[in-house]
């Protein structure tokens, strides 16, 4: 398994849960939860130029190239989208979308890890 898999998973998942807790709480949109889903966009860009630096150094995408950085690109879209959600509304429903975004995010990754891999899809 792939060290940017797992930390990934752990950012993603733990974005989720303290916008999960937030929503729970009633509370809308905060520092916490806004900055919780910053740091999946952080990791994300760090996973991009892993990414550039693997292929760079001879370690290739075995699925189908094409895939996974269109992946990778909308990975990259979903957060700064669930961000703006969260800025428009502020609603403790806006926590909802930020935890969507983390979690969307996760399952992306391990979709990315298998095309990276050459796993076949479902």
């Amino acid at each position: 398994m792939d060290p940017f898999l797992l930390v990934g998973s752990l950012v993603c998942v733990l974005a989720a849960l303290l916008c999960i807790g937030a929503a729970l709480l009633r509370q809308p949109p905060n520092d916490i939860t806004i900055l919780s889903v910053a740091a999946v966009e952080l990791f994300l860009l760090a996973y991009a130029v892993g990414a550039v630096i693997r292929q760079l150094t001879g370690d290739p995408v075995l699925g189908e190239a094409w895939e996974f950085w269109g992946y990778l690109l909308t990975a990259l879209l979903v957060p700064v989208g669930a961000f703006w959600w969260a800025i428009l509304e502020k609603t403790r429903w806006s926590n909802y979308v930020l935890a969507a975004a983390g979690l969307t995010v996760f399952v992306m990754l391990v979709r990315m890890e298998q095309i990276w891999d050459g796993v076949a899809g479902l």
